[in-house]
Parts: structure tokens; C-alpha cells; sequence
């Protein structure tokens, strides 16, 4: 079977499964999803595809790496020290299986109040910064924990849609940016 994607091009096991059926996968039914994602979806041309994964350093990340040939990884972490183990043992792992690290994202590094618009950073600051620069990498950008990014992604509107001009679509205007000026210092 092959499904055929209108642009822009998005694919996710959550448009081939019931909404309230779980996908409760081991090992070789998640590598055959992949492939079948990978390989049976008709992609047509594309300038680049961007693989969005769950945390950890697992089958679903090794089955990627060892399916494809990846450009480069991103990784994402908010700034809690907890999850920011979780992003140094995530950019390892590419590092050991040769997957170039383009940067890191700082996610929910601000809050801002919708009434007063004092920010606070709730999950602390700066701790992908300073991951970053312990790895040697690049903190590609900060992307800030607000309501208006909830709100559009609810109604399928991602922010950068909806409101291209906001600030919070712009986090993720120059986030883009900087992953491609990334990927294009690599292939000089």
C-alpha cells in the first residue's frame, strides 16, 4: 500500500490509527511502522525531511539511524535538569553513530503571563545554553512556553501559520533558519 501525502507534506502514526487506539508497539512491529512511513508514503520532491522522535536513546532512534542517511539531528530539551540528561545521552547517541548534532532547542524556556506578559522562566534557565556549550554545539534558538502556541496547534493551525508575525511564530522562523545554516555549513 502506498499513501500518498498532499503538501505540505506531513505524515504521523496518528492520521493511521483510531484516536483512542493505543500504539502499543515493541522492537519489530515499530522498526515495520518506520519503514512503512520511510518507504510507503509518497513523499514525492522534497528540500527536506524532518523526523520528529520521542526522547531516549532507543529502537525507534537506532532503526532511524540505521535506516537513512540523516543530514543531521536536533535536539530538543527544556531547560529542567532532568530532561536535559536525557537531551546530553540523546546527543551521544548520534555522535557515536556518526549523526552530525546541529544544536540544541531550548523548549518552554518562557512563560508569558497572557495578562501582564511577565516572563518566568518555570523550568529554569538557560540549562540547554549550557549543555550546548558543554557539548561544543550550537544553541539553535529558544522556543517559549505560551498559550498562543498551545492554542493554535490545537486547531491544526501550527503559529507559524496562523499568525506568521507573532513572536512566538518567530522563535520558530529563526529556529529554522538556524538549523539550515547548520546543514549548510556541514555540506561545505
Amino acid at each position: 500500500m502506498c499513501y500518498s501525502v498532499p503538501p505540505p507534506v506531513s505524515m504521523s502514526m496518528g492520521f493511521l490509527v483510531d484516536e483512542d487506539a493505543p500504539i502499543v508497539w515493541r522492537g519489530l512491529m515499530v522498526m515495520s511502522a518506520l519503514d512503512k512511513l520511510l518507504r510507503q508514503v509518497e513523499w514525492g520532491s522534497l528540500d527536506y525531511l524532518v523526523i520528529d522522535m520521542p526522547p531516549g536513546t532507543g529502537d525507534v532512534q537506532l532503526t532511524i539511524t540505521q535506516s537513512i542517511p540523516i543530514a543531521g539531528a536536533v535536539i530538543v530539551s527544556t531547560p529542567q535538569d532532568v530532561a536535559l540528561l536525557d537531551a546530553r545521552r540523546g546527543a551521544q547517541m548520534f555522535r557515536k553513530v556518526n549523526v552530525p548534532v546541529l544544536g540544541l532547542v531550548q523548549n518552554m524556556s518562557t512563560f508569558e503571563c497572557p495578562r501582564c506578559h511577565q516572563r518566568t522562566a518555570i523550568f529554569g534557565s538557560d540549562g540547554a545554553r549550557q549543555l550546548a556549550d558543554s557539548l561544543g554545539v550550537t544553541l539553535l534558538g529558544d522556543i517559549p512556553l505560551h498559550v498562543h502556541i498551545r492554542q493554535t496547534a490545537d486547531r491544526g493551525e501550527p503559529v507559524v501559520v496562523s499568525s506568521p508575525g507573532s513572536p512566538e511564530a518567530l522563535s520558530y522562523l529563526k529556529l529554522a533558519s538556524a538549523v539550515l545554516q547548520r546543514l549548510e555549513e556541514l555540506a561545505a
